[in-house]
């Protein structure tokens, strides 16, 4: 038998438990009332390129991660912006974005690392900072400011993970015959400000490589401005392996196909290479489409899409 105090504290218990649940449910409600104002979209930026060919390469990446990422309905669109050279244009869509009055905008930049476009120009480009030799650079281009009325959550770039490593690694396996007697050539679009955080990128995914096969040596080398997209780097480093290896096997270090840059300005450098044909093994192609990359572009919107839900059930 239960005495008068047991069965007192157990309906104090009682009172308590019911309380508890109760606040827990009203705190549920309130949050999804909360999450219920809430119109989020995503917004894949890249660098842009005045090539239709690389332009797809994004536009495509869009289509591959779209389901996904609005499955479980909380995103409501996903938009590609470029940068530079062409439309839509990062203004475009977040003036897109507010026209259709979503409260939020996650924008994943689908870069390989830190630059000026990641530090500087983006962040000024949506009203975030306000860099003066972004804002001169701007003018001159023609590119247009706008801070949108939706809040902006920016995520971190491509090299916060492994993927370029193990893309590299899986083209290089593709190409390579005998790695015992070749060297590895990696060439990719460099930053003159940021040339440790690029060189960095580079070994790192040189060593990988040297890790998970029997190359030995490497070297890597630009083909953008840092270059002033000359094919002189390109020949310069694959020259450094051909000292001592029979062959060498390129690969370019870029988002997506230019013929600008794995055509003219890499395959000129491999012109210049004597007996190329024998000596070297290239293939014209670009880190998309991958895989991986898209798991990551889904992978982040999600995870930003939690937080600002999150953020919301707390009521910030």
């Amino acid at each position: 038998m239960f005495s008068g105090r047991k069965i007192l504290n157990l309906l104090v218990l009682g009172v308590l438990v019911i309380s508890i649940l109760a606040s827990c449910s009203r705190s549920e409600k309130t949050a999804k009332a909360n999450s219920s104002n809430k119109k989020v979209g995503v917004l894949l930026v890249n660098h842009g390129s005045r090539s239709e060919a690389w332009r797809n390469g994004l536009l495509d990446l869009e289509k591959r991660v779209r389901d996904s990422i609005m499955a479980d309905g909380v995103v409501k669109d996903v938009k590609t912006a470029f940068m530079e050279y062409t439309e839509p244009s990062i203004a475009t869509r977040l003036k897109e974005f507010d026209k259709e009055n979503y409260s939020d905008v996650i924008l994943v930049p689908v870069f390989l690392t830190v630059s000026s476009h990641s530090f500087d120009d983006i962040p000024t480009l949506i009203g975030q900072k306000d860099d003066p030799k972004s804002i001169e650079l701007f003018k001159i281009e023609k590119m247009e400011r706008y801070k949108p009325t939706a809040k902006v959550h920016v995520a971190p770039l491509l090299d916060f993970t492994d993927l370029l490593k193990k893309n590299i690694l899986k083209r290089y396996k593709e190409l390579s015959k005998d790695p015992h007697n070749e060297g590895l050539s990696l060439i990719a679009y460099g930053d003159k400000e940021y040339n440790t955080e690029w060189t960095k990128l580079m070994t790192d995914a040189a060593d990988y490589v040297k890790a998970n096969t029997g190359v030995a040596d490497y070297s890597y080398g630009w083909c953008g401005h840092i270059a002033h997209y000359s094919p002189d780097s390109t020949t310069i480093a694959i020259n450094q392996v051909l000292q001592k290896k029979k062959t060498a096997v390129v690969i370019p270090v870029l988002v997506a196909f230019d013929e600008m840059f794995q055509v003219q300005i890499i395959g000129d450098g491999i012109k210049k290479i004597f007996n190329a044909k024998e000596r070297v093994r290239y293939k014209p192609d670009a880190i998309l489409p991958d895989k991986g990359v898209e798991e990551w572009v889904i992978h982040t919107s999600k995870d930003f899409t939690n937080r600002i839900i999150a953020e919301t059930a707390r009521g910030n």
